[in-house]
């Protein structure tokens, strides 16, 4: 039997100079975010002879006046290009000046205004901000039967804490990635950072069951050897369980083009930190938590 409570310091410093590294990404970087959030126009063409470079797109477009440009290739001759929001007339003016480094075909054309960019953003928070609380006291109440020796809440706090542990990674990792590469957050990431929460708090409710279940079978044992016990038990299911969608997700990054090629990155590293949080954070600060209480009420 593996012991994972004897190691749980070694698990917080990881885990904590990842969340760290993070958070100094964000802080530093922010986040990208696309036109859904921000309010602007994309056009998506498609070169029908050699695609111009990225820099020549930009270049050529310099006396529209248009902010910031960003050129993403798309394919073998496709290009997405993201700009401040334009008319109708500016538009069409901008497709005539790249069609004039080479003959190309608009797929399509999307303007958002900056309120509506700006609703939908907060939206989104409210949305996140609504689906913790909700998990949170979903779990207080469906181990309110447990109370020692942990309280129930204990456990819906310490679910919290995994998951803001599964949601800061994968953003540290897109704000590095919209500097330097400008990946934007879109509203496929975000339904991939949803999924993230769904599945974490899942594979941490199966193993905060396990502990509930051995506490009410083996009765009032040491705290940390039941949640080791635990572990142990339910450890395998859980990487057995990514393991699967993990092969899904790879599949979808290499080979589900680009529209998918984030939403399936989001969703691998959000996975893999939610199975890593799950097994080596939820449980062992369980017993941590417990720890820290008795020494507490001993002094």
């Amino acid at each position: 039997m593996f012991p994972f409570i004897k190691y749980s310091k070694v698990y917080y410093i990881f885990s904590g100079i990842l969340i760290l590294l993070s958070i100094i990404s964000l802080i530093v970087f922010g986040l990208h975010f696309g036109i859904e959030f921000t309010g602007g126009s994309t056009i998506e063409v498609s070169f029908t002879d050699a695609r111009p470079t990225s820099e020549e797109i930009s270049k050529s477009l310099l006396s529209f006046e248009l902010g910031e440009i960003i050129v993403q290739s798309m394919g073998e001759k496709g290009s997405v290009l993201r700009f401040k929001g334009i008319d109708e007339a500016t538009h069409q003016k901008v497709l005539t000046k790249i069609n004039e480094l080479s003959p190309v075909q608009e797929k399509s054309f999307q303007y958002i205004g900056p309120s509506v960019g700006q609703e939908l953003r907060n939206k989104t928070l409210i949305a996140i901000i609504l689906a913790l609380l909700a998990i949170t006291i979903y779990i207080a109440f469906a181990f309110r039967k447990v109370s020692r020796p942990v309280a129930s809440w204990k456990y819906g706090i310490t679910s919290l804490i995994a998951l803001f542990h599964d949601i800061l990674i994968p953003l540290g990792v897109f704000s590095v990635l919209g500097k330097f590469y400008n990946v934007e957050i879109t509203i496929p990431i975000i339904a991939a950072l949803l999924t993230i929460i769904g599945f974490s708090v899942h594979d941490t409710i199966v193993i905060f069951d396990r502990i509930r279940e051995n506490i009410l079978r083996r009765g009032m044992a040491k705290f940390n050897e039941t949640v080791n016990w635990s572990l142990n038990q339910t450890v395998g299911r859980s990487v057995s369980t990514v393991f699967t969608v993990l092969l899904v997700m790879v599949s979808l990054f290499f080979f589900g083009g680009e529209t998918l090629k984030y939403f399936s990155l989001a969703l691998i590293i959000g996975m893999v930190a939610g199975a890593y949080s799950s097994i080596f954070i939820a449980g062992p600060l369980l017993v941590s938590w417990q720890e820290w209480s008795e020494k507490r009420r001993g002094a």
